[in-house]
């Protein structure tokens, strides 16, 4: 009789143990993120969306569950990753860079995504306008301050009278980039070349062919280049070609200077959108695109000596020593 309820009561625990783990299973919401390609700028931007998801109390492994995967610039990879967060019908994707939300806005009109990292969603087909996206797509913009990046290379390389600019052509955000940075360029009577690649396999061939066109070059947010600055790197210092950047991280990664954008406190902008949707509290179709709220100048001191540039004294305090 002893053994008997004994068994009994062991039985009312463990069905009271499998109960409250599928409530517990129940409430936990699985976020996929979809990152293009690995570098600087893109991981913060990652890093920043985490964060502020936890200092908003949604903590990976406690109350959600985040399924990072990286395409590793592959087309294909991110086609296969969209279509394992569709079909395990995840809760929220975060898109980084435009070809991952690109390729994920193309599987599903239902599952919330914010991308992070992206020019100008408009041009790029993921909303109907910037303003009132209208679909299933919002997030966060990095437009640039071109035509002060342009400024600040005419400050650091008075002397320049030919701009070289590179960049990828089939990324529809560095052709809007390239497109803004000639007019820039051409509006203070300067003249302006540009080389494009498809693929890092041919930067350092085209570096090599614009250096020799140009006194300074321009690189706008562009997922190759970004991923290709150790290359660009010996090419231009070599030539002691003055490389002005998109932002910070291509900067840190072989490049002389910026005046850009914190990828942290974008990805952190959009994890605080996320957690609205995630609240219940917002939709992406009414969720209008955010963009950062200020720009940070960074200088590359150890490029600067290596080229024989000197920083003027009023932007010293921005040199770093990477």
């Amino acid at each position: 009789m002893k053994k008997i309820t004994i068994i009994a009561i062991l039985s009312a625990i463990a069905i009271l143990v499998a109960g409250c783990g599928g409530q517990a299973g129940s409430e936990t919401m699985d976020i996929g993120i979809i990152q293009y390609v690995e570098h600087v700028a893109l991981d913060s931007a990652r890093e920043g969306f985490v964060d502020a998801l936890a200092d908003n109390g949604y903590v990976d492994g406690e109350n959600i569950a985040l399924d990072v995967q990286n395409a590793q610039a592959d087309q294909s990879n991110l086609s296969t990753i969209s279509d394992r967060f569709v079909s395990n019908n995840v809760d929220l994707v975060l898109a980084i860079a435009t070809p991952a939300a690109q390729a994920i806005a193309g599987k599903t009109e239902e599952i919330p995504v914010l991308a992070t990292a992206i020019t100008d969603f408009e041009s790029a087909k993921l909303v109907d306008s910037n303003e009132a996206p209208g679909g299933n797509v919002s997030g966060t913009t990095d437009m640039n301050p071109i035509k002060e990046q342009i400024d600040l290379l005419v400050k650091l390389v008075p002397d320049a009278q030919t701009v070289g600019v590179m960049y990828t052509s089939n990324e529809d955000n560095s052709i809007l980039q390239a497109a803004i940075a000639k007019e820039a360029v051409e509006a203070l009577g300067l003249t302006y070349t540009e080389v494009t690649v498809t693929n890092s396999n041919d930067v350092q061939q085209a570096a090599q062919s614009l250096v020799d066109q140009c006194d300074a070059i321009y690189l706008p947010t562009d997922n190759v280049m970004a991923s290709s600055m150790p290359v660009i790197y010996g090419v231009t210092v070599e030539s002691k070609t003055p490389v002005i950047c998109g932002e910070s991280g291509m900067v840190e990664n072989g490049g002389l200077a910026t005046l850009g954008i914190n990828y942290y406190d974008l990805g952190y902008k959009t994890g605080e959108m996320a957690v609205k949707i995630l609240k219940g509290e917002a939709e992406p179709s009414s969720m209008p695109i955010e963009s950062a709220s200020g720009f940070d100048f960074a200088i590359n001191g150890k490029v600067a000596e290596e080229i024989g540039l000197e920083i003027p004294e009023d932007l010293q305090e921005y040199v770093m020593e990477y």
